[in-house]
């Protein structure tokens, strides 16, 4: 639709905006909260699991970087990553070259609870797609492309904007592919395996 300057009518185009995000948050928050209750009877909480979530993508990190990517203060971040450890998903390690230095790391366990996550959510997403028809997934998965590219351009072109986010940024694998920690630019060097805290 078209006002009378020949512009697109900004007005709906900003009401199909909205309804997407509503219709995605809804839809998303189902798939959180169905893929979420695997974690309640682990004693897991959603806190619990962004900090392994960013511990596997970042690698080793100081309390004081945990408690600012979850904007919490220090003693909260404590508990949190307290929690975790009596679990065994955390370990509190000290750095081999400044044994002040207590960083936090995942554990094994923690591999294996989201591998876990990730198959859920996998096996869920899978279900779900195989109610599309073909013509439908094609259309979901050009969606899906375009989104991302959107997500690219838009953290590119207002870098200031988003400086939190890029700090810690990550390459997020697609197709099945895994991804490094990218652990040097946040952190110290990666702990050498066996080190004890």
């Amino acid at each position: 639709m078209q006002n009378i300057t020949g512009k697109p009518d900004e007005s709906h185009r900003r009401e199909a905006v909205e309804g997407l995000i509503a219709e995605l948050g809804q839809t998303l928050a189902e798939l959180k909260c169905v893929s979420s209750q695997r974690l309640v009877k682990l004693g897991v909480s959603m806190a619990h699991l962004h900090v392994l979530t960013m511990l596997r993508h970042h690698g080793a990190m100081p309390m004081s970087r945990i408690a600012e990517l979850l904007d919490v203060s220090f003693s909260n971040a404590t508990g949190i990553v307290d929690r975790l450890e009596e679990r065994g998903y955390v370990e509190r390690v000290r750095f081999p070259d400044d044994r002040r230095v207590v960083l936090v790391r995942q554990t094994d366990a923690a591999d294996r609870l989201l591998g876990d996550v990730d198959v859920l959510r996998s096996d869920l997403i899978g279900a779900v797609l195989e109610r599309l028809d073909d013509d439908q997934l094609a259309r979901v998965r050009q969606a899906v492309v375009d989104i991302s590219a959107a997500v690219e351009a838009e953290l590119t072109s207002a870098p200031e904007k988003y400086t939190l986010l890029r700090d810690h940024a990550h390459s997020h694998p697609r197709s099945g592919a895994t991804t490094a920690p990218a652990t040097a630019a946040i952190t110290s060097p990666p702990l050498p395996t066996g080190v004890a805290g």
